[in-house]
């Protein structure tokens, strides 16, 4: 990661902190064309890893995790973000594997942010 991926990565942790009370453990940030692309790892809280024992526990987590980000983000727009990157942000996609407690959010921007920070 270079040093913007870097910082693109905590503000990710922080704003997942302050809107949803705990943050992943882990972030990794790539810039492709117009995408910041986050793997996260250590998303769920220890109550949720205990209803995630459960199969129906999982698919209620799941939709709950993708849903309710998205959400967050449309309710709370991420001007760190924006600001970071000197571009609009437009929409995030997002998706989690309950099992591995690991997610994928990919932030799609106006401008083209591979270009403008991976030298």
């Amino acid at each position: 990661m270079n040093k913007y991926e870097a910082e693109f990565s905590n503000i990710v942790r922080a704003f997942r902190k302050k809107h949803m009370g705990k943050g992943p453990s882990q972030v990794r940030t790539t810039f492709s064309k117009n995408w910041a692309i986050c793997e996260l790892e250590g998303n769920l809280s220890p109550i949720e890893k205990f209803i995630a024992t459960a199969e129906d526990g999982r698919q209620m987590l799941r939709a709950a995790r993708t849903e309710m980000v998205k959400e967050i983000y449309k309710k709370n727009h991420p001007t760190e973000m924006e600001e970071l990157l000197g571009t609009k942000f437009v929409r995030v996609f997002v998706d989690i594997d309950i099992e591995l407690d690991i997610g994928m959010s990919i932030f799609v921007f106006e401008d083209n942010i591979e270009e403008k920070f991976n030298m």
